[in-house]
C-alpha cells in the first residue's frame, strides 16, 4: 500500500471552518487518496478532521490561535513531518516553499504542490530544489519558467456539495479575501452602474482597503457585507447570485469560488488575467472582461446563460475525482523515476 505524508499548512484547520484555500486543497486531497485505499498521514493543526492518520504538534491553526507565533509554529509543524520522513514513500508538500529546504535532509521523495508565488524572490528556493525535488502546477499560467514540472493539476472541489438554486438571481456576488488584488471595489462600482444589489462575503485582509474604501459604501441594502462563509452556506450564497464579479488586478494562479459558482451553475464575470480563462469557457460558463465597462455589459448577458450547462461543465472539469486520479498518476510517475 502507498504510503503517502500530506504537509497542509496550519494558518488554519483543515479543512477550514471558513477561509483557508490551501487547507482545503489538503483536505480535498487527503480524502480523496484515502478513498482510493491510500494509507495517508495528514500533518495539520491538533482540531483538524480526516479518515486518514492525523498527525499534529500544534493544536490549532496560528490564524485562530492569538497566543500562536506562526514562525514557531511552521518551524515545528515542518520538522515534524521531516523527522518522520523514513514512514512513508513519499511526502506532498502543500506549504509553500519552506519544506523544500529540509528535503536535502531525507531519501523520501519531495512532491510540491506550488499554490502561486507570493513574491519573485521565492523563486530562488524553487530554483535550488528543483533537480531533486518535484513540482506541480495549479495551472498553466502559473508555471515558472526555468522550473520543471511533473504537471499542472487544476484544483478540484466537492461538486456534490453545491447546486442549482431554485431561484437565482436576485443579487451579483463578490465572493473572496477583502484585497486591492481581489476587487472588492470594482465589484461594488459595477453592481452601482447596474442598479443591482451587491453581496460582499469574504474575510478582511487588508483592513486600511476595507475601512477607507469598502466600508463607507456598505449600507445594508445595496451593498451588504456579510464576511466569511463556511462550507455549509457556500452553495445557497454562490447559487443565488445572478453572477460572480471576480474583477481580480492581478495574474491570481487559481480561484475556488469561481469554479464553486460554477458548479452552482452561477456565471463568472472574471478579468482576464491568470489562470481565468483556464477555468472560465467565455460565454459559456461567464465572461472574460477587460474592465468594470466589459463587466457592466457582461452582467445584462449573464441572464442568457444556461445555468444547468454551466454546472455539468464544472462538475465534469472539476471534480475532487478527477484532481485525485491526476495526483495519484504524479505520484506513481514520481516512484517509478526514483526506483
Amino acid at each position: 500500500m502507498l504510503r503517502v505524508a500530506v504537509l497542509a499548512p496550519i494558518s488554519w484547520r483543515v479543512p477550514p471552518r471558513h477561509y483557508g484555500p490551501w487547507e482545503q486543497f489538503a483536505s480535498l486531497l487527503t480524502e480523496g487518496l484515502v478513498d482510493r485505499g491510500v494509507d495517508v498521514t495528514l500533518f495539520a493543526s491538533g482540531d483538524s478532521k480526516t479518515a486518514g492518520k492525523l498527525a499534529s504538534v500544534i493544536p490549532r491553526g496560528y490564524s485562530e490561535d492569538p497566543d500562536a507565533d506562526p514562525k514557531v509554529s511552521e518551524c515545528l509543524h515542518i520538522a515534524h513531518a521531516f523527522e518522520r520522513a523514513g514512514e512513508f514513500d513519499l511526502i506532498h508538500n502543500s506549504f509553500d516553499f519552506l519544506p523544500l529546504t529540509y528535503s536535502g535532509l531525507v531519501e523520501t521523495p519531495v512532491l510540491t504542490t506550488i499554490h502561486g508565488f507570493s513574491s519573485p524572490r521565492i523563486l530562488a528556493v524553487y530554483e535550488r530544489y528543483n533537480a531533486t525535488c518535484a513540482y506541480v502546477a495549479i495551472s498553466d499560467s502559473d508555471r515558472a519558467a526555468g522550473l520543471d514540472y511533473l504537471a499542472t493539476i487544476h484544483h478540484g472541489i466537492d461538486t456534490d456539495a453545491f447546486a442549482l438554486h431554485p431561484a437565482p438571481g436576485r443579487y451579483l456576488l463578490y465572493f473572496g479575501r477583502i484585497h486591492p488584488d481581489k476587487g472588492t471595489v470594482e465589484a461594488i462600482d459595477v453592481a452601482a452602474q447596474c442598479e443591482l444589489p451587491l453581496v460582499v462575503a469574504g474575510i478582511v485582509q487588508d483592513e486600511r482597503y476595507f475601512e477607507e474604501q469598502v466600508a463607507p459604501r456598505i449600507d445594508g441594502d445595496r451593498v451588504r457585507f456579510v464576511g466569511a462563509v463556511g462550507p455549509d452556506e457556500r452553495s445557497e450564497l454562490l447559487g443565488g447570485a445572478h453572477a460572480l464579479l471576480h474583477l481580480i488586478s492581478f495574474d491570481e494562479p487559481f480561484g475556488y469560488s469561481v469554479v464553486e459558482a460554477m458548479a452552482c451553475g452561477t456565471p463568472v464575470i472574471a478579468i482576464d488575467r491568470g489562470s481565468m480563462p483556464e477555468l472560465i469557457v467565455d460565454g459559456t460558463t461567464g465572461f472574460l472582461v477587460e474592465d468594470v465597462a466589459g463587466a457592466v455589459a457582461a452582467v445584462a448577458a449573464a441572464a442568457a446563460l444556461d445555468r444547468s450547462a454551466i454546472r455539468a461543465h464544472a462538475v465534469e472539469r472539476f471534480g475532487v475525482g478527477r484532481m485525485v486520479d491526476a495526483y495519484v498518476e504524479v505520484y506513481e510517475t514520481l516512484l517509478r523515476s526514483r526506483s
